[in-house]
């Protein structure tokens, strides 16, 4: 059986047929326009020739990704099987991180992660502005590297938990976000988390002088303060340290991290074993994102150098950095697996490109 249907239905039904096939005449050219250059696109993708990001110019291509947090396993305190020998292949993607598209021009790699990336692709979405460019374009293909977005920022690293758990104690040492530090604020924060951990214990005059040191570590520039995003990978660090066992921390590492811990073991050490002192060295070599011919320190994404005399940390402990040391005794060797665990912290607060140093070793 039909259905009857009025007048004013029936006009209604028509002047809507009408109007989307006007709609669809017009967004007739732009389909067949972006189809044409996308066809190009992958005939010379096909051909080998290679294809420029900009040939695929779609909007939701080009979105910044949603950073989901990571969630703990259950076995992620158990050893994980890293073993000085036999090495692990390095092998980078091959595609754009951000448009998944293969192009014959240079990609920037990642010196923590396998991602790759076109720097076209990092100023669409914004990681990547300004000066930075030119540092990005210096540095990614050099020994010193360049750290990507994801790895960049030490705060992705923590559970949706152990967020709320530092975000809650911003708020009640009355941090303000995104706002930079002077020494006297960092101080009165490290004397308020102290007082909340230690039943209402204040700071020694021996770890306020640390609290000291390591504000003058993450502030090279002398400035007179840190910047936020410094001060949160700090602050992010110390958490994963407190709330996480040592095999968790050495879960984190990435298959690059994992290789140059075992060169820098094998090249100060003597086959299984590596003096104290050596490891010693090696937790400040870390933070050596420098090329060794290089004297200059004017560029921040390459220098937090761990021999850098001219940082303030540096010359403030000058003494005691060098001190420890000869005093130690060189019979006493630690094997790989130990190494590895005093070592993951430092490995790990490498990764941002910032010039600050977001935990300095002892000594």
């Amino acid at each position: 059986m039909g259905v009857l249907m009025s007048k004013r239905q029936t006009v209604e039904q028509v002047q809507k047929e009408v109007q989307e096939e006007k709609e669809a005449e017009a967004s007739t050219p732009a389909l067949q326009e972006e189809s044409s250059v996308n066809r190009a696109a992958w005939e010379r993708l096909r051909d080998g020739r290679g294809v420029e990001p900009e040939e695929f110019d779609r909007t939701s291509r080009f979105t910044p990704p949603a950073f989901i947090r990571p969630t703990r396993k259950l076995d992620d305190d158990k050893p994980p099987d890293i073993r000085l020998e036999p090495r692990e292949p390095v092998v980078n993607d091959e595609m754009c991180d951000v448009c998944e598209v293969w192009t014959a021009e240079s990609l920037f790699p990642c010196r923590v992660c396998t991602r790759v990336f076109h720097d076209g692709c990092l100023r669409r979405v914004g990681y990547i502005q300004g000066d930075s460019a030119a540092e990005v374009t210096e540095t990614a293909h050099t020994e010193t590297g360049w750290s990507c977005h994801y790895c960049n920022n030490l705060n992705l690293l923590l559970t949706e938990e152990e967020m709320y758990s530092l975000t809650e104690t911003f708020q009640q040492c009355k941090v303000i976000p995104d706002c930079s530090l002077t020494l006297d604020d960092f101080l009165r924060y490290r004397h308020q988390t102290a007082k909340r951990g230690d039943g209402d214990r204040a700071l020694s005059e021996e770890q306020e002088e640390q609290a000291a040191r390591q504000f003058a570590a993450l502030d090279p520039e002398h400035r007179g303060h840190i910047e936020w995003p410094d001060f949160l990978s700090h602050e992010s660090l110390l958490l994963l340290q407190q709330l996480r066992p040592q095999n968790s921390l050495l879960r984190l590492l990435t298959v690059k991290e994992r290789e140059r811990a075992r060169a820098t073991f094998l090249a100060r050490g003597s086959g299984s074993a590596i003096s104290e002192a050596e490891c010693r060295r090696a937790q400040h070599s870390w933070f050596c994102k420098r090329p060794p011919d290089a004297s200059s320190c004017s560029v921040s994404v390459s220098h937090v150098g761990p021999i850098a005399d001219s940082s303030p940390a540096s010359s403030s402990s000058k003494s005691q950095d060098k001190a420890p040391l000869p005093t130690e005794p060189e019979s006493r060797f630690v094997d790989w697996p130990t190494f590895l665990q005093e070592n993951v912290v430092y490995i790990l607060a490498a990764r941002p490109n910032s010039a600050a140093i977001h935990l300095k070793p002892p000594g």
